[in-house]
């Protein structure tokens, strides 16, 4: 009975034609298998570069006015890549809602913008264990004419505005406690922010306490940080870097400097130019917070 499978079978005065014809069979069978495709961990390690992705907003991640990228995230992202033996570190400016998308069509090979974990993003990109956690603030015209402290407070204010960045957090905090799709003002930046409020366009401007009184530095004499803002326990914001899904091996070596190094002399001495201190770490792991808890 004739086989159903693909047979080398000589016959008398072709084994030298057969065997040429088999070794060709064998050499085509090869080079249809798939090569091993090189990993983004294993390509950093091997050209010793990397690239990040961050959006301006101090004192997580931003430019400085002579071109240098900095801020609590890259600087993070600097020392935990030199021990995976990766010493170029490039950065990408986007804005912030681009920071996903830009992830995922290769622009840059993590985000580096101190994101926060949420379960939402959770299910587009592979989160690190988060490096810090914070609350927000708002901030507001010198003296708070509005006597705004909370998001429950802007609610409750029909014509007062809040400028938020598009795609940050702070757009579902501020819709959870009532605030209006017409009282939102959703601009790009902080720097956009710290404008709005200046030029009344909007009342306050919500986000995290370190940013806003980073923001308040920068006209002390029109503009202030609430103090004593008041939210939902839930709103602490811890930040992480971020991956894309398909790229967990880079996510776990990076999860492995970062436990032993956190909290470390050089962790605090690195993240203190920024505001942060030992007040900021936290024990939560992204697997915890992904799943909402």
């Amino acid at each position: 009975m004739e086989s159903k499978r693909t047979s080398c079978t000589s016959y008398p005065g072709t084994v030298r034609a057969a065997a040429v014809f088999c070794f060709a069979l064998a050499g085509f069978a090869l080079s249809a298998l798939p090569a091993s495709a090189e990993t983004t961990l294993q390509r950093i390690q091997r050209t010793g570069e990397v690239r990040i992705g961050y959006a301006n907003e101090t004192p997580f991640a931003y430019t400085t006015p002579d071109g240098k990228v900095t801020g609590e995230s890259p600087e993070i992202a600097r020392k935990i890549f030199a021990k995976l033996g990766v010493k170029k570190v490039d950065g990408v400016l986007t804005e912030w809602g681009s920071l996903i998308p830009g992830l995922k069509a290769g622009r840059f090979d993590v985000i580096a913008a101190g994101m926060y974990i949420t379960p939402d993003r959770c299910k587009q990109v592979a989160f690190a264990d988060p490096q810090y956690q914070i609350q927000d603030t708002l901030l507001t015209l010198k003296g708070d004419p509005k006597n705004l402290h909370s998001y429950a407070d802007v609610a409750k204010s029909p014509d007062t505005k809040l400028a938020v960045m598009a795609g940050a957090v702070e757009v579902g905090y501020a819709k959870d406690a009532g605030v209006k799709d017409d009282q939102l003002l959703q601009v790009p930046d902080t720097t956009a922010q710290l404008q709005a409020v200046r030029a009344h366009r909007a009342d306050a401007a919500a986000g995290t306490a370190l940013t806003m009184k980073g923001l308040a530095t920068k006209d002390a004499g029109q503009v202030e940080a609430i103090p004593n803002f008041t939210d939902d326990p839930k709103h602490t914001g811890y930040g992480a870097l971020a991956f894309r899904p398909e790229d967990t091996d880079l996510r776990d070596a990076v999860d492995k400097q970062l436990h032993a190094w956190l909290g470390t002399p050089d962790h605090l001495a690195t993240v203190s130019p920024f505001g942060f201190d030992k007040s900021n770490i936290t024990h939560k792991t992204a697997a915890e917070i992904c799943s909402g808890q």
